[in-house]
């Protein structure tokens, strides 16, 4: 190879015309290096000359380090059409080589070095990727600004869709694409007020179209005669408001905000454990953590300031319309703004972080114009859908952004709007739902938490009854029947305590629930064989444990003197704990000789003693 002195030389007496475009082109493409980019710059500062080849330039100058002079001269003095298309058809490569990332990651068999490599290779990956993405977003920003046409929202579109489909949700990319909308407000007609104080981020990329020279741009040579139409500005805004949303949910959905779990810290100090770290703390003191808050906070900022300051335009249709989960998809071509939708679970995270940054943060965000019932109620099932399982897994933050709004509906005493009759029982349904099969413990809580004080709220006694019935009766789930139980107990104390004259403060709850709560387990478990009885033991323990505690609670305490119908303590004891003990002792035995070494074993046979223990404790006489 040349060295840089030749391949200077080469550049500088090669210029057209000293040769045709295509000959310097690959002289070029020869002789490129970090070394000769400051003179290819000097070079492509003849407008006429980056307007031939600037776009042809674009992914030969992206791999290199240091490239980002050349690229802003090309962005600003290139044909911005043609090097638009070149920008977007590099961006799509990035695309490749992100998949080729996650194809290619290391197994953890291989030899330490290997695998080290393995690791470390994914990594340089991931940071290149975002190099070249940062670029090709700064290079955008300068490029939209110069074309000039009727229909600059076709432009848009298709650069806003092959951006979303090669961002990745890190923070360094979610910047970028922040300067990148700023940068484009102008099109829209709302450029954007200076950014209010916020949480200190240590995420900064680079802005080429703030920091650079606008007056250096050269002006459009495709330009067409005639005006943009006015409602290309409109069209422009929703473009920019439904990428926004877009990328919102991308984010939330990639970095876990525990919304939920500090939203109950702060509703519920009291059931802090003392000395241990805290989710508000850590979001706090933590520096990725605390950049998490300080993105999320520029992303919603920006919905602001593209026009979405109040959720009277969208409540509707996020709880009754069709959900839209790829809205960018649907943008090229459209006749006008109302034909551009925003991403459904983008705005219910917005909705989240407008309730939980006011509550938590004491921000001044807009306040949800909805109530439990009906407006919550229809946006859990129509999220949710016929395929509950599966959206609750694939969208986790989607849905814990709509348990977030639940709690905070809650605690405010939005329950039911006025002529709105509230259905219980299908809410109470879906949200146990979000209970059983969300991958998150904290967020599993949070619906449970919300499940029981929504129950709580029903101000029937029957159908609050009722629930409790359908789910000790129906449900397969051992933890949820559980947490029938604790609402079960919640609602005798309360009776007991308010002196309510009601289906809890008497015999007919109990009468009612016995067989669901103790059934009999006689024939079950006298023909279970041993392993049919550690895999009953294994599906309902957490069900028989808290029934355990119940009866304790039941026949113990001076609260359910009332309730419990006569004789109903020697009927368990024959139907329910004198079977259960034997069982459980049969099953001990034989978890015995393989708990040696055996953590699983091992945290069965503990549960099994405290079940044991409890039984023999529980006064039935």
């Amino acid at each position: 190879m040349a060295d840089s002195s030749q391949a200077i030389a080469a550049l500088i007496e090669s210029r057209p015309p000293a040769t045709d475009k295509f000959t310097y082109l690959t002289i070029v493409e020869k002789f490129l290096s970090p070394a000769v980019l400051p003179t290819l710059n000097d070079v492509l500062q003849d407008p006429s000359l980056t307007q031939e080849i600037g776009w042809d330039l674009v992914d030969m100058l992206v791999p290199l380090p240091g490239c980002e002079p050349c690229l802003e001269t090309v962005a600003r003095l290139g044909n911005p059409r043609e090097t638009i298309l070149k920008v977007l058809e590099t961006m799509e490569g990035l695309q490749d080589a992100g998949a080729s990332e996650q194809d290619g990651e290391g197994s953890e068999d291989d030899g330490d070095d290997e695998a080290e490599t393995a690791k470390a290779a994914p990594a340089k990956t991931t940071q290149e990727v975002t190099r070249r993405f940062i670029i090709l977003l700064g290079m955008l920003a300068i490029l939209h600004k110069r074309i000039k046409t009727k229909y600059p929202s076709r432009f848009l579109a298709t650069s806003l869709l092959t951006i979303y489909k090669t961002y990745q949700p890190n923070q360094e990319m979610t910047a970028s694409v922040i300067n990148l909308v700023h940068s484009l407000s102008a099109l829209s007609g709302q450029p954007f007020r200076p950014a209010l104080p916020t949480r200190k981020s240590s995420i900064e990329v680079a802005n080429p179209d703030r920091r650079g020279d606008s007056s250096k741009n050269a002006p459009d040579p495709e330009a067409e005669g005639e005006e943009e139409l006015p409602k290309e500005t409109e069209i422009q805004r929703r473009l920019l408001l439904s990428f926004t949303s877009c990328v919102l949910e991308s984010y939330v959905n990639a970095n876990d905000m525990q919304w939920s779990r500090r939203l109950l810290e702060f509703y519920n100090p009291e059931k802090i454990v003392p000395g241990r770290i805290t989710a508000t703390q850590a979001f706090r003191e933590d520096e990725e953590l605390a950049n998490r808050d300080s993105m999320v906070g520029k992303l919603v900022a920006l919905t602001r300031d593209l026009g979405l300051s109040s959720s009277r335009s969208f409540i509707q249709d996020i709880c009754n319309g069709p959900v839209h989960r790829q809205p960018l998809r649907d943008t090229e071509d459209v006749e006008s703004a109302d034909d551009i939708g925003l991403s459904t679970g983008g705005t219910i995270c917005l909705l989240a972080y407008w309730v939980f940054s006011s509550t938590v943060f004491e921000a001044h965000q807009p306040e949800p114009e909805m109530h439990i019932f009906p407006d919550h109620h229809a946006l859990l099932e129509n999220y949710l859908g016929e395929n509950a399982q599966e959206q609750i897994l694939a969208n986790p933050a989607n849905v814990e952004s709509i348990l977030v709004l639940g709690l905070w509906l809650q605690e405010n005493r939005l329950l039911t709007a006025p002529g709105t009759e509230a259905a219980f029982m299908a809410y109470h349904h879906a949200l146990t739902l979000c209970a059983v099969f969300h991958p998150s413990v904290y967020v599993r809580n949070a619906a449970v938490t919300l499940a029981g004080l929504v129950l709580h709220d029903d101000p029937d006694d029957a159908d609050r009854l009722k629930i409790l019935e359908d789910l000790l009766e129906n449900c397969v789930f051992a933890t949820l029947k559980a947490c029938a139980l604790t609402w079960l107990r919640e609602e005798l104390i309360s009776a007991q305590k308010s002196k309510s004259n009601n289906v809890f403060s008497n015999t007919q709850c109990i009468e009612q629930l016995q067989y669901h709560i103790f059934p009999n387990l006689v024939e079950t478990l006298k023909q279970a064989g041993p392993e049919a009885l550690l895999e009953y033991w294994i599906d309902n323990s957490a069900f028989l444990l808290q029934a355990v505690n119940f009866a304790y609670f039941l026949f113990a305490s001076d609260t359910c003197k009332d309730v419990v119908p006569d004789a109903t303590g020697a009927a368990v004891e024959q139907r329910y704990v004198e079977p259960l003990l034997t069982a459980a002792a049969q099953l001990e035995e034989r978890l015995k000789k393989d708990a040696e070494g055996d953590n699983t074993a091992q945290s069965l046979l503990l549960d099994l003693d405290i079940l044991q223990t409890r039984l023999k404790e529980v006064p039935l006489h």
